[in-house]
């Protein structure tokens, strides 16, 4: 993992491109093995997580083919293995969701039971592991791995106790070729979960979405091939966007998507940042102090978890005391010491500073207090995750002398061309390995 010197103390400016989502091309690939025919994705991301999903795919028996590296065609025309090794489960979180794409294809699934990925809190797998349960399968855990086994997945019906992203989305993979009726309750309804199920629909699965968050999926005997053009990265486009306004910057985000920005930017308004939608993106600055505010993240169409690190460092610009809740991942604030060793004010509680979420009870640190405005000095800081890396890159940027930032591999995990993309924008930027 490479390391970048960076000096501080110059604004963002200029224009950059959000590529597809991260969260979707993820999970697109995996659904992509239900059929034996091909699929074609375009707007695809050119980032680690993306060659990392591939190489699942590619250990089952996915073959890709790429035009350029935002064009991907992949196509399993049969199963060759029904495992995933704990090398390959440790290097992100996403083995256990190629569960329904093999029962269905070999019926049988061996996956690692490591969850590899951000540092960010336990994402314990039982909530898959209930739901396919439920579904007809046999679930042990042997040596490390999950054994996985059905002849045949039947329809069920399934409470979920947390709209959980990704337990969503595996569940609604699972249940397009079980045979019957699948009804998921309290499921999650992101952006990336939408898309997801708009390309299974293209690929002939029938799911019905209802207004309090149920799905409902009627099982098909098969699924073929479809093309699929990927959603922006809403995350990428936020990130960018509170980068502009800390470093009282001004950045046109081409690509970003109003409605599926729709918390953040009211959010952002709120403290003091501006933004104008146009038509082919947002322009995103400020012209006047920044505000504190109150802010607890949620998941959709609430503040989503994966803004919040970016947006406490702007909030370390406000005058006066913010608030953020962190109710989605218990141990997110994990990048909040670094910030503290540059200057930020910001305390660390493990009460909930809003409304009682469900860590309430815990030891977990999931709430903070930010007094501002601070002014940040240069640091040596070590990436521990993606979120908080590119957190730190902004900080860099924002703070006055050079700081060292290592580990940047994890932030190009998520992050298409963020050296050149940066730089474009006037940060001043040197790779050192």
């Amino acid at each position: 993992m490479s390391t970048w010197t960076i000096e501080g103390g110059h604004p963002l400016r200029g224009e950059v491109s959000v590529s597809g989502a991260k969260n979707s091309i993820t999970k697109l690939l995996v659904a992509s093995l239900l059929s034996e025919k091909p699929s074609h994705f375009t707007n695809v991301p050119d980032i680690g997580d993306r060659k990392i999903t591939q190489e699942m795919c590619e250990a089952v028996g996915a073959e890709f083919k790429s035009e350029n590296s935002h064009s991907l065609e992949v196509h399993t025309p049969s199963i060759t293995s029904d495992t995933i090794s704990q090398e390959l489960g440790n290097r992100n979180r996403l083995a256990i969701m190629l569960m329904g794409p093999l029962l269905h294809r070999s019926g049988r699934a061996l996956i690692s039971a490591a969850a590899g990925g951000d540092q960010i809190g336990p994402r314990p797998v039982n909530f898959h592991l209930e739901g396919v349960r439920k579904m007809g399968a046999k679930v042990e855990e042997q040596n490390g791995l999950y054994l996985i086994q059905a002849d045949q997945l039947r329809g069920a019906e399934i409470e979920l106790p947390y709209p959980s992203v990704t337990t969503t989305e595996n569940l609604l993979m699972t249940a397009t070729l079980a045979k019957g009726r699948t009804t998921i309750h309290n499921a999650a309804i992101e952006p990336e979960v939408m898309d997801l199920v708009t390309y299974l629909q293209k690929m002939g699965a029938i799911i019905e979405y209802k207004v309090d968050r149920t799905f409902v999926v009627e099982g098909v005997k098969s699924l073929s091939g479809a093309n699929h053009r990927l959603l922006p990265d809403r995350i990428v486009a936020a990130s960018m966007a509170a980068a502009a306004v800390a470093t009282r910057g001004d950045v046109f985000v081409k690509n970003a998507d109003q409605q599926d920005l729709l918390a953040f930017l009211n959010t952002l308004r709120r403290v003091g940042g501006s933004f104008d939608v146009q038509e082919d993106g947002i322009r995103f600055y400020s012209n006047e102090k920044l505000r504190a505010i109150h802010l607890e993240t949620s998941v959709h169409p609430g503040f989503m978890t994966d803004w919040q690190s970016p947006f406490v460092l702007l909030l370390t610009q406000a005058e006066g005391m913010s608030v953020v809740h962190e109710t989605v991942f218990e141990d997110r604030f994990g990048y909040v010491g670094a910030l503290q060793d540059m200057g930020a004010e910001i305390a660390l509680f493990d009460s909930c500073l809003g409304h009682r979420c469900r860590f309430s009870a815990s030891n977990y640190k999931h709430s903070v207090v930010i007094k501002g405005p601070s002014s940040l000095k240069a640091a040596e800081i070590t990436v521990p995750d993606l979120r908080a890396g590119f957190t730190y890159l902004i900080a860099a940027i924002m703070a006055s002398g050079k700081s060292t930032i290592h580990g940047i591999g994890h932030i190009t995990r998520g992050y298409e061309n963020l050296e050149s993309g940066l730089r474009s924008l006037g940060a001043r930027i040197e790779a050192v390995q």
